[in-house]
C-alpha cells in the first residue's frame, strides 16, 4: 500500500485544461488504490466522480460523489463497506444520478 500518493483535489476549476488520465477523478482512483481499495472498486468510484461532474448532477449528489470533501467519504465507504459502495455507485451510474429508469428507459 502506497500512502504517499497525494490526496486528490476534486474541484471544478481543477478539471478544465486537464489531459486524458490526469483528471481529478483519475487522481482519486490512484489515491484510493494506494489506500487499499481494489482496482475494480476504485475504477467504479472514479466513474461516479466523473459522471457527477460531466452530467451536472445536483449538488447533493455531487457532494456524495466526492466533490465537497475531495472524495474522503467515498474512500471510507469503499474501505469499510465495499458491498454498499459498489451497490450505491452502480445504482448512480445505472440511473444517471437518479434521472433515468433503466427498467423502463424513462427519463425521470
Amino acid at each position: 500500500m502506497n500512502r504517499e500518493v497525494p490526496a486528490p483535489r476534486l474541484r471544478d476549476d481543477e478539471v478544465m485544461g486537464c489531459v486524458y488520465g490526469d483528471y481529478p477523478w483519475d487522481h482519486w482512483q490512484h489515491w484510493a488504490f494506494a489506500h487499499g481499495v481494489p482496482l475494480d472498486r476504485a475504477t467504479l468510484g472514479r466513474a461516479v466522480i466523473r459522471e457527477a461532474w460531466q452530467h451536472g448532477w445536483d449538488e447533493e449528489l455531487r457532494a456524495e460523489c466526492g466533490w465537497r470533501d475531495d472524495g474522503r467519504a467515498m474512500l471510507a465507504l469503499a474501505l469499510t463497506n465495499p458491498a454498499r459502495a459498489e451497490a450505491r455507485w452502480s445504482e448512480l451510474l445505472d440511473t444517471d444520478g437518479g434521472r433515468y429508469d433503466p427498467k423502463t428507459g424513462e427519463v425521470l
